[in-house]
């Protein structure tokens, strides 16, 4: 399989009052194209550390990052900000969004801040509609962002994740501000998105969440202690899944 991400010997270290504090230590692993990874663990192990450090939106002390086999570590602000911008798509728990801007228009932004796809506005506003489409929230397409429920938000944010076509999506605990139904719709796009072939990187303390992924790094005080693997995405098997993490979760000190 291909290597989308590899991390070897990462290290990051915060100096608070002439103290270190070292939040992740010599963490190393891979995501080959087509997984989707979930980062577990304790509060204030250091998973959404984790998650911006490898994905160049935070820097690094030591180690190694290549995203694609080239050194993120190594690329100027430039640089990071062009590879974020095309080959990455991100998702958070708040959903930062422009209040003055249509929902449409919130999706459409990232695809008019780059040059990676050659196209008119006409073509990136169908593409636009196609995705709101697909993940069935066309009919908000013209609100304001404070005229739709969090699930129709998170959606859209997946959506404007998804207009550059980019290679892998990171997301920092994108259910934590949902109830549960919106929750499980919207784990099941992402699910669904990581079927047709998007690679995805998520951070999440809940179990049902990560149960849809293929596999789970835990982490503890800043080292991955186990991981576990899954077969692909099955809703039909998803209790059982559910159940097996959880026995995991459990014997790793959850």
């Amino acid at each position: 399989m291909t290597n989308i991400l590899q991390v070897q010997d990462l290290c990051k270290t915060y100096v608070v009052n002439k103290r270190q504090n070292n939040v992740l230590k010599n963490v190393n692993f891979c995501i080959n194209k087509g997984e989707m990874v979930a980062v577990m663990g304790p509060s204030g192990s250091g998973k959404s550390t984790l998650l911006y450090s490898v994905s160049g939106m935070d820097g690094i002390t030591a180690g190694e990052v290549k995203f694609c086999g080239k050194s993120v570590s190594k690329m100027t602000q430039n640089e990071l900000a062009k590879l974020r911008l095309d080959e990455m798509g991100f998702i958070f728990q708040q959903m930062y969004m422009l209040k003055n801007l249509s929902v449409l228009d919130n999706i459409l932004l990232p695809a008019c801040q780059s040059d990676k796809i050659r196209e008119t506005r006409r073509e990136t506003a169908e593409r636009g509609h196609a995705l709101m489409r697909k993940l069935g929230i066309i009919d908000i397409a013209d609100n304001d962002i404070n005229e739709v429920s969090g699930g129709q938000l998170q959606r859209a944010c997946i959506c404007r994740s998804m207009i550059n076509r980019p290679k892998m999506i990171f997301a920092d605990e994108p259910t934590g501000a949902l109830n549960r139904s919106s929750s499980d719709e919207v784990m099941e796009e992402l699910a669904k998105l990581n079927t047709e072939g998007t690679t995805i990187m998520l951070v999440t303390h809940d179990v049902k969440v990560a149960a849809k992924c293929t596999r789970i790094l835990y982490i503890v005080d800043g080292n991955i202690q186990g991981e576990y693997r899954l077969e692909k995405y099955d809703k039909a098997k998803l209790r059982d899944r559910e159940r097996a993490l959880n026995g995991w979760l459990m014997e790793m000190g959850w």
